[in-house]
C-alpha cells in the first residue's frame, strides 16, 4: 500500500469543500459478507460480458470499500486499486488484507485521479473501473478526460455517472454543499429531512401493506449498508456534478470508444 500526502484532502474536508465517503465504508465493510461478495463477482461478469478476468488487468478508480477490486481479483485480474479518501485506501487495504493479504497481483494506493503524472506512471489496463466517483471529484470532465489515458486501445472503459436531472440537481448541489460547510447538529436535520423526503413514500407504502419497514430492511440486507448511511452518502457527497447520457456518449464517441452497454435510472436520481 502507498500511502500519499493526506494534508490537501484534509483541508478540503475540514473546510467543508469534500465529504468524507471513506468513513461510511468503514461501517460497510463490518456488514459485508460472501453474498454480497458473490453479487459484486456476477455484477461484473454481467456488465462486462465474461465469466473471467484471468490475464486481464484492472484499474479500480476511486475504489472506496475495496469490493469491486476484491471481486475482480477473485475473477483473476491484476488489480491496482487507488482513492484520494485516506479512509476508503484503508477500506480497500484491508479488504486486501482480509481476502489476499501476500498477493502481489492487488496493489492499494493512495491518489488522485486528477493527477496526470501520477496516472502516466500507472500504465494502461484491459478494464479501468471507476463506479460513482468521477463526478464527485471536483472537475469531472477533466477526470473523464484524465481517464482514457489509462484505457489500452483493446481495452474498456466501465463508469457510473450521475443523471443531470436539470433544477432538482442545481437544488440537490446547494443542498450538498450546505450540508458539509454545516455543523454537525444542523447535517444531522439535513440528513432527517432528506431521509424522509427519499425514503418517506417507500416506507408509507409498506405500512399500507401492513409490511412496515419491509423495504428498508430489504435494502440494508442486499446493499450491506445501512439506507441511513446511503442517505448520508447522498446529502453529504460534494464535490457533485451531472451529465445526460447523450453528452457522456459524444464524448467518449469522439475519442474513438463504442458504447457496449448501457443502464440509466430512467430520469431519477442515480
Amino acid at each position: 500500500m502507498t500511502l500519499a500526502d493526506g494534508d490537501q484532502f484534509d483541508k478540503e474536508h475540514a473546510s467543508g469543500e469534500r465529504f468524507g465517503f471513506g468513513d461510511n465504508w468503514r461501517d460497510f465493510l463490518s456488514n459485508l459478507n460472501d453474498e454480497r461478495i458473490d453479487v459484486a463477482v456476477q455484477s461484473l461478469q454481467s456488465m462486462l460480458e465474461i465469466d473471467t478476468l484471468a490475464g486481464k488487468s484492472f484499474l479500480d478508480i476511486g475504489s472506496g470499500s475495496g469490493l469491486f477490486s476484491l471481486a475482480a481479483r477473485k475473477l483473476g485480474a491484476k488489480v491496482i486499486s487507488f482513492d484520494y479518501d485516506p479512509n476508503s485506501v484503508w477500506c480497500t487495504a484491508e479488504l486486501k488484507r482480509r481476502y489476499f493479504p501476500t498477493d502481489s497481483n492487488w496493489t492499494v494506493e493512495r491518489a488522485s485521479v486528477l493527477d496526470l503524472d501520477y496516472l502516466k506512471k500507472l500504465g494502461q489496463f484491459d478494464i479501468v473501473y471507476s463506479w460513482g466517483v468521477l463526478h464527485h471529484t471536483g472537475k469531472m470532465w477533466q477526470a473523464l478526460d484524465n481517464v482514457d489515458l489509462c484505457v489500452l486501445k483493446s481495452g474498456k472503459l466501465f463508469i457510473s455517472l450521475y443523471n443531470d436531472q436539470g433544477w432538482q440537481s442545481v437544488g440537490w448541489t446547494w443542498l450538498k454543499r450546505t450540508y458539509c460547510h454545516s455543523p454537525k447538529l444542523m447535517q444531522t436535520a439535513i440528513a432527517a429531512l432528506s431521509a424522509i423526503r427519499l425514503w418517506g413514500p417507500t416506507t408509507i407504502r409498506d405500512f399500507l401493506k401492513f409490511k412496515p419497514f419491509e423495504t428498508w430492511r430489504t435494502y440494508q440486507k442486499r446493499r450491506g449498508m445501512s439506507p441511513w448511511h446511503d442517505v448520508i452518502d447522498w446529502v453529504g457527497g460534494y464535490p457533485f456534478e451531472v451529465s445526460k447520457p447523450e453528452r457522456i456518449f459524444d464524448f467518449y464517441k469522439n475519442k474513438g470508444y463504442v458504447l457496449n452497454k448501457l443502464k440509466t435510472c430512467g430520469g431519477k436520481l442515480g
